[in-house]
C-alpha cells in the first residue's frame, strides 16, 4: 500500500545554533526505516514526469520501488545506470525545480523526497558494500578529460565503462573541481567526493593533478599525444566584479577566492592547515545565489558575529535553493533585500570599514524575466563591515580560449558547442558544464558530460 501522507518523512538536521560554529554536515540523512516509508509515497506513475526533470535521466520510480522493497543495493545499481555521482547529487541538486518539481504527489502536498532517497541509497552503499568490480573490455582508444569537476567526472565514468583509456588532467592538487573548492564541507563532505572519485579510479580512470592545460600542454598537444578525443570541462573559475569604488581594499574577497581558501585549502582548520583567512566581526556578502549562501554560512562558522546578505532584488527573485536560504536564516544570517552596494569605504591604511548602499524597488522585467531593480532616490545609507565577499557569478576561465587556436567561444568566454553532442568547432574536441554555460548546477554539468561521452563514443566507434 502506498503511503498517502501529504508531507515528506522528516529528515534530521543539526541544531542551527550549534552547527553555525562548526563545519559538520548539516543534514543527517534518512534511516533505513524512514527511507522505506518515504519511498512508499511514490505513486509509480506510468508516464514518470520526474525522469524528464532530471538532466541525467535517473530511473527515479524504479530505484524508489527498490528502496520501498528494502533492496538498497539494487536501488544503487539502478541509479548508477545513468548517474555516476549519486552521493553528490543527492546532496546538492536543486531537486525542487527538477525531478521533485514535476512529481505528481507535489500537486497535493509535498513531492516525494527524491534527493533524500538518492542520498540515502548512495550513503548506504558506501557504508555497507565493498566496491564491486565491473568487467570492462578495453577498446584500445584513449580520451583526455580536462578538469575533474562534475562534467569531467561524469564524462570520464561513462567512457571508462565503454572501454576507453581515460586520463583526467586536473589543475589543482586535488580532484573534484567545484565539488572540492566551491561547496563547503557542511553541505558536501569532502570524504564523499573522494569516495566518488575513487570509484572512478576503480574503473581504470587515471587522474593527473597539478596539470594546468593551456600551460603544461595545449589542447592541440593533447591530440598530438595520441588522445583521439578531448573533453574540456574546466568550469567557471573567473569571478565577476561589481565595478564600484573600493573593490581593491584589503578585506574584499571574491567568493571564489574565499571559498577556495576555506574548502580546498582547509582554512577552517587553521593553524592545523597553513592557510590563513581574515574575517572581521561584521561581514557583507553581495549576491543571492547558492555561492552567496555558502560564503555567508562559512563566514559565520569562521567566527563572524554578524553576516549580511546584500541582494538587490527581493527574496522571490533569489536564485539560491530554498533549502539554502532556509538554512542560512536558521543560522542567523541577516538578509538585506532590495539593497545595492555603491561603494566600499576604507581606512587610511587600506582596510575595509564600511559599505555604502542604496535601497532598490522592482520595476519592469528585464532579459532574465525577473523584475529589474531600480534605485530609490535619497535612500543611501552605509553598513559598518570589515569584510566584503563578492558573489555575483563566475565566467569560464579564459586560459583554454587563449591557448587553443581557432576555438570558437561566446563574447563572454563560454565555449561554443553543438547542444546535442557537446562538439566544439575543432574536430575531436568536446566541451560541457560551466565552461560552456557559465556558472550553473552540478547536475547540468554532469548531463553535459554524459552527452559528450555518448557523442565521443559514436564518433570514435565509426573510425
Amino acid at each position: 500500500m502506498p503511503n498517502m501522507s501529504l508531507k515528506k518523512v522528516p529528515i534530521s538536521e543539526r541544531n542551527p545554533q550549534v552547527r553555525n560554529k562548526n563545519f559538520l554536515e548539516v543534514v543527517l540523512g534518512y534511516t533505513e526505516a524512514s527511507a522505506i516509508e518515504e519511498a512508499k509515497r511514490c505513486l509509480q506513475c506510468k508516464h514518470k514526469p520526474c525522469v524528464q526533470g532530471c538532466p541525467v535521466n535517473v530511473k527515479i520510480p524504479e530505484f524508489i520501488k527498490l528502496v520501498a522493497e528494502g533492496d538498497f543495493q539494487g536501488a544503487y545499481h539502478k541509479i548508477k545506470e545513468t548517474n555516476s555521482l549519486p552521493a553528490v547529487c543527492g546532496r546538492v541538486c536543486p531537486q525542487e525545480n527538477q525531478c521533485e518539481g514535476l512529481c505528481v504527489r507535489g500537486k497535493k502536498g509535498e513531492p516525494v523526497g527524491v534527493g533524500r532517497l538518492e542520498r540515502f541509497v548512495a550513503d548506504w552503499y558506501m557504508e555497507n558494500v565493498q566496491e564491486e568490480k565491473i568487467d570492462i573490455q578495453p577498446n584500445g582508444k584513449k580520451v583526455a578529460i580536462v578538469g575533474s569537476g562534475p562534467a569531467g567526472l561524469s564524462c570520464a565514468g561513462d567512457l571508462a565503462k565503454m572501454g576507453y583509456e581515460v586520463t583526467i588532467f586536473e589543475a589543482f592538487h586535488t580532484p573534484g573541481g567545484v565539488l572540492v573548492y566551491g561547496i563547503p564541507e557542511f553541505r558536501l563532505p569532502k570524504e564523499i567526493v573522494n569516495k566518488e572519485v575513487q570509484s572512478l579510479q576503480n574503473l581504470g580512470v587515471t587522474i593527473k593533478n597539478n596539470m594546468v592545460i593551456g600551460r603544461i600542454y595545449s589542447i592541440d598537444e593533447l591530440i598530438e599525444e595520441d588522445f583521439e578525443a578531448v573533453f574540456v570541462g574546466t568550469g567557471a573559475g573567473l569571478p565577476n566584479f561589481l565595478n564600484i569604488p573600493g573593490e581593491n581594499l584589503n578585506g574584499v574577497y571574491t567568493a571564489n577566492e574565499f571559498l577556495t581558501r576555506v574548502n580546498l585549502m582547509k582554512a577552517y582548520k587553521f593553524p592545523e592547515y597553513d592557510t590563513p583567512i581574515r574575517i572581521g566581526k561584521k561581514v557583507a556578502v553581495i549576491g543571492g545565489g547558492n555561492v552567496a549562501m555558502d560564503a555567508a554560512r562559512s563566514a559565520k562558522r569562521l567566527g563572524a558575529e554578524e553576516v549580511y546578505i546584500i541582494y538587490r532584488r527581493s527574496e522571490e527573485e533569489m536564485p539560491a535553493r530554498l533549502e539554502e536560504v532556509h538554512h542560512a536564516k536558521e543560522e542567523g544570517i541577516i538578509f538585506k533585500l532590495l539593497v545595492n552596494p555603491t561603494e566600499i569605504l576604507g581606512t587610511e591604511d587600506g582596510w575595509v570599514e564600511a559599505i555604502k548602499c542604496i535601497d532598490m524597488e522592482l520595476g519592469q522585467p528585464d532579459d532574465s524575466g525577473r523584475r529589474r531593480p531600480v534605485p530609490k532616490e535619497g535612500s543611501e545609507h552605509q553598513l559598518e563591515v570589515e569584510t566584503v565577499i563578492i558573489a555575483i557569478g563566475q565566467s569560464p576561465n579564459p586560459l583554454i580560449k587563449s591557448t587553443t587556436k581557432g576555438l570558437k567561444t561566446q563574447k563572454w568566454g563560454g565555449i561554443l558547442v553543438e547542444e546535442e553532442t557537446g562538439a566544439t568547432n575543432k574536430p575531436g574536441v568536446y566541451a560541457g558544464g560551466d565552461a560552456v554555460t557559465g556558472a550553473a548546477t552540478v547536475i547540468l554539468a554532469m548531463g553535459a558530460g554524459k552527452t559528450a561521452a555518448r557523442a565521443i563514443h559514436e564518433q570514435l566507434m565509426v573510425k
